[in-house]
């Protein structure tokens, strides 16, 4: 004997959304009194056949037991083109005939066929309008400071609060936690110290996890990637869009106090972890611990994958880490060939699928390091210029002129962005405008550097006394001075870019 099978699904229960009992009812009536068999799915999606029931009907139109499926409507069986292709086939292949109670679809003509493809491809929009939904207002909370859900991140725990008038959480700092990361944070800012050494300071002195398990390097690096503790700043605003980070909140903003959530954004991560291109920075609601220049050392060093300056061997770079390609961002790291040059910087990317073609230039080590030395003392010998400033609490005019600067730079980017579609009066007011912007931006420049030498002034003698007898100078000495100079150095195209931290 061979039955109908009455098919319901319902993927989550809401008040608005009919019951698989209700579905199956308006089925019952399309068998006029015939032998039947129900299957239900409760909880499951229609985007994919990955349903018991579903797949219970589909072996049983295989044995031959079914002669016609009778759904309530025709996206309770399936909401992708594909799946519901193939099971048009499979039921053509068995004579099995398709009814939607609510839907009057005849199978056996080609209109009939065409009008359900093309019903299942309104109904794949709908669940893709859904899931585009789902996840704008999931970024829309994100963006307002609302806690996710996820796990708690270490040195923190839940604490109830209210946002825009609605109850939701924020982290609270656990001070024996915080401690723990204050101290892990300070040892890995220190160039010596790398992940292994600080595995074995802390089982060497019984600093143990408080939540249980071990310290490893994982976990470790883990905690030293997560802007969750910094005391956000303007360096740290400067740091994420240098990345390629999607930030929403303003430079303004970020004055020192509030830590960071960083979310996966909504372009899918195609390239490697630590890469920051297209996620979302959002300031949080609840206070940071770690100061933002000691999160930035340790974010930079995770950033760079390098590996301590015991470790680092002569024959490679003092230049080693703060080299990236223009083109891709991916650090440049050393080859060595039997030529007059011997080493050369190549793009770390470059030959991975196609995803980079290099610098575009050959990049020798030698004449690099050369060009290097000589821009690190002409910036020396404008340190000198401006040496002898009093320091009259310069940190927070420092700061306020950061975050000018930053402010500065997105207005003119802005206004160039104009330029295409001006006239001549609009033109005139552009450049008027940027003339402007670039003198109070020379300014600020100024002001930060006459600032923050007397602050540097101490460590300026003995780097200056580096570059005269750099010969002489040990690698671990070379690699200290780039480190306390340069924030990167960017090759593409012949053109040497580099990022100064002064």
């Amino acid at each position: 004997m061979m039955y109908d099978a009455l098919y319901g699904r319902q993927s989550i229960e809401k008040q608005d959304s009919i019951s698989v009992e209700s579905q199956l009812e308006y089925c019952r009536y399309e068998t006029h009194g015939e032998p039947y068999i129900e299957y239900a799915d409760r909880g499951f999606s229609g985007k994919n056949t990955n349903r018991p029931d579903f797949e219970k009907m589909m072996n049983d139109i295989r044995a031959g037991k079914i002669k016609r499926v009778i759904v309530y409507k025709l996206d309770r069986i399936s909401r992708s083109i594909l799946d519901f292709a193939n099971m048009m086939e499979t039921f053509q292949q068995y004579h099995v005939e398709f009814v939607s109670s609510t839907e009057k679809f005849d199978t056996s003509t080609p209109i009939g066929r065409a009008m359900l493809n093309i019903c299942i491809v309104f109904a794949q929009l709908e669940r893709e309008t859904i899931q585009k939904r789902v996840t704008d207002a999931y970024y829309a909370r994100c963006r307002r400071g609302f806690y996710m859900g996820g796990r708690i991140p270490y040195g923190y725990r839940l604490k109830e609060t209210i946002i825009d008038n609605i109850r939701t959480f924020m982290y609270e700092e656990v001070p024996e936690e915080s401690e723990q990361l204050k101290l892990i944070y300070s040892l890995y800012a220190d160039p010596s110290n790398s992940l292994g050494d600080i595995i074995q300071y802390l089982h060497k002195n019984g600093i143990r996890q408080l939540r249980g398990g071990t310290w490893n390097s994982a976990r470790l690096s883990d905690l030293l990637r997560n802007p969750v503790y910094v005391k956000a700043d303007i360096d740290v605003y400067n740091f994420f869009k240098s990345q390629g980070a999607n930030i929403y909140n303003p430079a303004s903003d970020f004055t020192g106090y509030n830590a960071c959530y960083l979310y996966k954004g909504t372009v899918s991560a195609t390239r490697k972890q630590c890469d920051l291109t297209d996620k979302e920075i959002v300031l949080a609601p609840h206070r940071g611990f770690i100061p933002a220049g000691t999160w930035l050392a340790c974010r930079i060093r995770c950033l760079n994958n390098r590996q301590s300056t015991q470790t680092c061997k002569p024959k490679n770079s003092w230049l080693t880490g703060k080299v990236k390609c223009g083109n891709c961002g991916y650090a440049l790291v050393i080859r060595r060939a039997n030529t007059k040059w011997g080493r050369y910087f190549v793009c770390s990317c470059a030959g991975h699928d196609n995803s980079c073609k290099g610098t575009g230039c050959t990049v020798y080590a030698d004449v690099l390091e050369e060009y290097m030395l000589s821009a690190i003392r002409e910036k020396l010998s404008e340190f000198k210029k401006l040496a002898g400033e009093k320091e009259n609490e310069t940190v927070p005019f420092v700061s306020k002129n950061k975050i000018r600067l930053t402010q500065i730079d997105e207005e003119i980017g802005d206004l160039l962005s104009k330029v295409g579609n001006a006239d001549s009066i609009l033109m005139k007011y552009i450049g008027g405008k940027v003339s402007e912007l670039d003198a109070e931006r020379r300014t600020l420049q100024e002001e930060i550097v006459s600032l923050t030498c007397s602050k540097t002034e101490s460590n300026i003698g003995q780097i200056t006394d580096h570059a005269k007898t750099w010969d002489s100078v040990s690698f671990e000495d070379k690699q200290a001075v780039v480190d306390a100079f340069i924030k990167v150095i960017k090759i593409a195209n012949g053109n040497i870019e580099i990022t100064w931290k002064i």
